[in-house]
């Protein structure tokens, strides 16, 4: 357990990426959850994206959300972007960190920003170019990384050329998306131990998500080779609008519990992100995946 990160940061994605694969949550809801997850410990929160209303009608009150709630100075809130107009939505609102999307998958990449795969490293390029004139931090998140449901298998070079490409870029981070849960651990161990080692000084994430049950096996392959920054979803909202079958990202709360578990700190409060995943549960009056969240932690005794 020596090798593993002493300390490993969450990013808390479900304001985002849980809540639009919700129906619409009422403006309210979402900003009381972002301020409710402002109290749990984390130090990054993705709280909105700019899309197209059409394409994503969830994210249609982004500035609203991002106007309403109350900003905590200890806290790194990003917006994701799919092109240089959200990007310029973004920056204009005030973030000083967003994120933009490749996909490894052609068709994913064409359903989901209709563009191929090269395409949108183009205007990832500019867009890179452009947050950075604003002194903006950019991170490019590199989905299907680990397989596809439209193609299946993705090449594994096809991914690391696609994040190496982003990083000559000006990238300021990489995150691996496993966007349908296809991940298995020695896929995460290959692709990542691979692209830490040609690209040490890079700061590389992992979005996983637990389609298969596979979430926290992949959060643990991922520590092996020593990535420390995860995304995780208050309990386990989430999915991908553009990928049939998709079900939530990792709860933050099951990843804060194996953290702590594994003797490495994350700086959150457990006790209270399960009271906050029990507020989110409320905002979508729906049971929610989080087995943590009905099971709670091991100290947990019967009555």
């Amino acid at each position: 357990m020596s090798d593993l990160p002493a300390r490993v940061v969450l990013r808390e994605v479900g304001p985002r990426d849980g809540l639009q694969n919700e129906p619409p949550v009422p403006t309210a809801d979402k900003i009381r959850l972002i301020d409710e997850l402002a109290t749990t410990g984390v130090t990054e929160i993705e709280t909105v994206s700019y899309v197209h209303p059409r394409a994503i009608p969830q994210m249609a009150d982004a500035d609203e959300v991002w106007a309403g709630h109350r900003r905590d100075p200890a806290i790194r809130y990003s917006a994701l972007v799919p092109n240089l107009i959200g990007a310029r939505r973004a920056i204009e609102a005030g973030f000083t960190d967003i994120e933009v999307v490749v996909s490894a998958s052609r068709t994913h990449n064409q359903r989901n920003v209709n563009r191929t795969p090269e395409e949108s490293m183009e205007a990832i390029t500019e867009l890179i170019e452009f947050a950075h004139d604003s002194e903006v931090a950019c991170q490019v998140i590199v989905a299907t990384a680990f397989g596809c449901p439209y193609e299946g298998e993705v090449p594994e070079e096809r991914v690391r050329s696609l994040a190496t490409r982003a990083v000559a870029a000006g990238a300021d981070g990489i995150c691996f998306g496993d966007t349908t849960g296809m991940g298995t651990p020695p896929r995460v161990r290959r692709l990542l131990g691979s692209f830490r080692e040609a690209s040490a000084d890079v700061q590389v994430a992992l979005h996983l998500h637990d389609t298969r049950g596979t979430g926290m096996t992949n959060l643990a392959a991922g520590l092996e080779v020593g990535v420390d920054r995860f995304d995780a979803s208050v309990g386990g909202l989430g999915g991908c609008p553009y990928a049939p079958g998709a079900s939530g990202n990792i709860a933050t709360e099951e990843a804060v519990y194996l953290l702590h578990e594994l003797g490495i700190e994350t700086g959150v409060d457990l006790d209270r992100m399960l009271e906050v995943a029990g507020t989110a549960q409320r905002i979508v009056g729906r049971e929610l995946p989080s087995r943590l969240l009905k099971a709670g932690p091991r100290t947990r005794l019967a009555v």
